[in-house]
């Protein structure tokens, strides 16, 4: 498979940004799917102190690929949240709205279909990933690793002080009644409810018990949830495995072993 660096001028944020992309190569695919333009998508999203290379270097994430036909787009939200901040970058739009659009212009075998685009993330990731997912209706499958998927907004208001202006740039004022516009759950009467979500949270994790609610309330909600938890803490030995729990729950096809040999 190919590795590509891609700098590009994101218009929305008004400076130059950075994606990496794995792309599949010629051998792994056949002449009627090289020469379509329907070859589907993984958007794969960083947590905290992440970036657009975080995925390549915590991970074997081409051995994971290897069988597939997938385009995998790996961008940074830097620290943002995937969230337009109050402080004027707009990361969801960058993200979520200008990014396919820049991404169909590199590669235009890529597909536009909602049934072929997916998106997956961890910790801050995971919320990333089902926000986009829930308000541009744009994804027909997405999955969190250890997501953020209920914002401990009474935590934050207790224990900010050393980053209180951090969090008032992503979220505003944390004191307002309109905080809880960026939950999760306060966004799925927005969604059309034709995605199908993928969830999992080690029990060990301190994203925990909010998993557990935000999955329930999601059910409640009318969302398609395949949603699991197993022994595991917040850390990368847990989500390369479920990166290959998602990538073999999608609907891929998957390349055989004489095309690779």
């Amino acid at each position: 498979m190919a590795f590509f660096q891609i700098e590009y001028h994101s218009k929305v944020l008004g400076y130059e940004r950075q994606v990496n992309v794995i792309y599949p190569d010629s051998f792994e695919l056949t002449q009627a799917e090289a020469d379509s333009k329907d070859v589907p998508v993984l958007y794969l999203l960083h947590g905290m102190g992440g970036n657009q290379n975080s995925w390549q270097k915590r991970t074997s994430i081409e051995r994971l690929l290897r069988h597939t036909n997938l385009i995998v787009v790996m961008p940074s939200s830097d620290l943002a949240w995937y969230t337009n901040t109050t402080y004027g970058l707009n990361y969801f739009d960058a993200l979520a709205k200008e990014l396919p659009q820049v991404m169909r212009r590199f590669f235009p075998n890529m597909t536009s279909k909602r049934e072929k685009t997916y998106i997956a993330g961890l910790s801050m990731g995971g919320y990333g990933a089902y926000k986009i997912a829930l308000l541009t209706n744009q994804y027909g499958y997405a999955g969190s690793f250890s997501g953020a998927l209920k914002l401990d907004l009474a935590n934050l208001r207790d224990n900010v002080d050393a980053n209180l202006a951090y969090w008032q740039g992503v979220f505003g004022d944390l004191d307002a009644a309109d905080i809880d516009k960026y939950q999760l759950s306060s966004m799925v009467a927005k969604h059309d409810k034709k995605t199908k979500f993928f969830a999992w949270c080690g029990q060990e994790d301190s994203l925990f018990s909010l998993n557990e609610e935000a999955i329930a309330d999601f059910k409640e909600q009318g969302l398609d949830v395949t949603y699991s938890s197993s022994p595991g803490r917040h850390e990368w030995y847990y989500w390369e495995k479920q990166l290959e729990a998602f990538l073999r729950w999608l609907p891929l096809d998957y390349v055989e072993e004489e095309r690779l040999s």
